[in-house]
Formats: C-alpha cells, structure tokens, sequence
C-alpha cells in the first residue's frame, strides 16, 4: 500500500528520469535519449551535474523504502553511468544506451509493487554508497583531466 507522498515522489523521479534518459526519440528509430548524455559533454561538470540529478532519485527510493540491496543497486547503477559517461565522446553513448535513472525508477516501483518483502536502508549503507559513488565520480574527472591533457600535449 503506497501513501501520497510517495505517490507524489513516484511521479517525479518518473519525470526526472523520462528527462534525464528517454525525453527525445530519434525520427524512425525507436531509440530514446535524454539530458544525461547532452550533459555528458561538459567534461567533468556534466557527469557531475548528472550525478547528482540522478542522486535525488536514489533519495527518493530511500524516503520510499526501498531495500538496502536495491539502494545499492541504484548506487551502483550511477556509478557505472558516471564512471563509464566520463570518458569522452564514447562515455556519452554509453549514457544514452544505459538509462540508469531510468532503471532506478524501475527498482523503486518493484518496491512499490511488494514493499514487505524488502527491508528498508541504513543511513550506513547509503553513506558507504555514496562516498564510494563520489570517489567513482573523482576517478572519472581525473581520467578525463588526463585524457584532455594528453591529447592537448599530442595535438602541440
């Protein structure tokens, strides 16, 4: 049984991930890409800004209950899109095919559909989660500072 606030909360990360991963089809295709890929171009500050949009609907699945396992597996899903999303160029095609907002909306509603089999997250595994996904996002601009630079120092 779901209350209204998280019925409220389920349509916005609902939205914010249609906006971050599918809000655009490509005519004839039924591909579908979002914000996360475009914002993917900035170096650095793109994956970033991702991650932290996408990081709201991790807070949300919290505040809905979802399972220290499924939290996780959110985590895990934006560590992936953001490690993998630093590379240049390559890293944002990877993004458009990816969708992990839209995966970890996907999680959050098999909670809603059966929420006693799951037991709710500790703030400890989600703080682990997160300095671990921080530390991810670290290592992904560092590569991309480097790949920049190199590329820079070959290019002279």
């Amino acid at each position: 049984m779901t209350n209204s606030s998280d019925d409220v909360r389920l349509t916005r990360v609902r939205t914010i991930a249609r906006a971050l991963d599918s809000a655009v089809s490509i005519p004839g295709t039924s591909f579908r890409f979002g914000l996360d890929p475009v914002l993917g171009l900035v170096p650095g500050l793109g994956d970033l800004a991702g991650a932290v949009l996408s990081g709201y609907i991790v807070l949300a699945g919290v505040r809905m209950g979802v399972s220290r396992s499924g939290v996780v597996r959110m985590l895990a899903n934006i560590a992936i899109d953001t490690f993998v999303g630093s590379v240049p160029i390559l890293g944002d095609l990877f993004d458009a095919g990816w969708k992990s907002n839209n995966r970890n909306v996907a999680l959050i509603e098999r909670h809603m559909a059966d929420p006693g089999s799951t037991r709710t997250a500790n703030r400890l595994v989600i703080v682990g989660a997160v300095v671990v996904l921080l530390l991810l996002l670290s290592a992904g601009v560092a590569a991309t500072t480097l790949l920049v630079r190199l590329l820079i120092e070959h290019l002279r």
